[in-house]
């Protein structure tokens, strides 16, 4: 009886491991015929009816048909995970003769890989990066800058109000008050790039928005050699070691005394070209020494400290850089410009 209750068992889990397809089915074949709980360990329970030869000849035929189903089962496991496996190499086959795909970088905006080229030149020159606001309060856009409420150079600045003290920024000097608030009585030397906004014309040279990087310097025994030397190292590394400087009498608010700075033309300072205008120079930033209100405004002794402040637009040399017609085509993203500018 027991042999033919075990035998129809033993059928009876060679046909379901037939029907398996699938990994989890082996192991719910397993779980119902090899378990504790399994079928297989409920005949074992009978075993107590039995002589002692009777358990022993059992007993072996139990294990061997467990064995049996353990050697059928890891059979079933090993053929469905090499048709899996079949399958998905089928799935993921490449055809090595079609052509490559080309992911080609899009072009970077120039105003980006000049702004980029312009902070390592001043890192490597040891100065430090400062970030700040771009609306901004009234008192650090101009009155620590030197100008105060009614002061004429605001109308050369005039730009966008949120109300009658908050405004967007017109230059990233406010940065540089900012910082010199936090400093106050230590050495600075900082740059700061960001965008500016100012109420302007919209056409070839000029834009209600663009960018700057300004430069503050502030230690003792500061001069205005200092500065010229600072520039003239900044306008080589830029444009290469044959161009020159010049610096030509200005006013700024914020400085004394003030500059503009130019840079020899392409044309060798010849003035044998229209960019130059026939002058030999370009007018590319300008600068000055930190006017004595400033310091002391922000907690620095003029008689003891001194300092020098710059300011370069990215767009103005970009476009020196690379001829570009329109300040406008910084921010029209048209692929047809920026493809210039792809990595080769």
């Amino acid at each position: 009886m027991e042999d033919l209750e075990l035998n129809e068992l033993y059928e009876e889990a060679l046909k379901a491991i037939d029907e398996v397809d699938s990994i989890e089915k082996v192991n719910e074949v397993r779980n119902d015929y090899l378990s504790k709980k399994s079928k297989f360990m409920g005949l074992m329970s009978k075993m107590k009816e039995l002589s002692i030869e009777g358990k022993k000849v059992f007993g072996e035929a139990i294990n061997k048909a467990k064995d049996e189903i353990t050697r059928k089962l890891e059979e079933k496991r090993a053929m469905l995970e090499k048709r899996m496996l079949d399958e998905k190499l089928k799935r993921e086959e490449i055809d090595v003769t079609l052509p490559g795909i080309n992911y080609d970088a899009g072009g970077k905006n120039p105003f980006y890989i000049i702004q980029d080229e312009m902070i390592d030149i001043f890192l490597g020159m040891g100065y430090e990066i400062a970030e700040g606001p771009e609306v901004e309060l009234d008192h650090f856009n101009f009155e620590l800058l030197n100008i105060p409420k009614d002061h004429p150079a605001r109308d050369m600045q005039d730009t966008f109000y949120i109300d009658d003290n908050t405004l967007m920024r017109t230059h990233t000097s406010p940065v540089q008050a900012r910082v010199m608030q936090e400093k106050q009585g230590k050495p600075i030397k900082i740059i700061c790039p960001g965008k500016v906004y100012r109420r302007d014309d919209d056409d070839a040279t000029h834009s209600h928005q663009f960018g700057q990087i300004e430069g503050l310097v502030v230690d003792k025994n500061i001069t205005l050699s200092n500065l010229k030397a600072t520039l003239e190292l900044f306008i080589k590394k830029m444009y290469g070691e044959k161009r020159e400087i010049r610096l030509r009498s200005s006013y700024f608010p914020f400085t004394e005394p003030s500059v503009e700075v130019d840079v020899s033309c392409d044309c060798g300072g010849k003035g044998t070209c229209s960019k130059c205008k026939g002058t030999g120079w370009i007018e590319i930033l300008g600068g000055g020494m930190v006017h004595p209100n400033v310091l002391s405004m922000s907690g620095y002794d003029p008689k003891e400290y001194q300092g020098f402040a710059f300011g370069v637009g990215i767009e103005r040399v970009a476009m020196l850089r690379y001829g570009v017609d329109d300040i406008r085509r910084f921010y029209q993203n048209d692929v047809r410009f920026l493809n210039q500018f792809k990595r080769k």
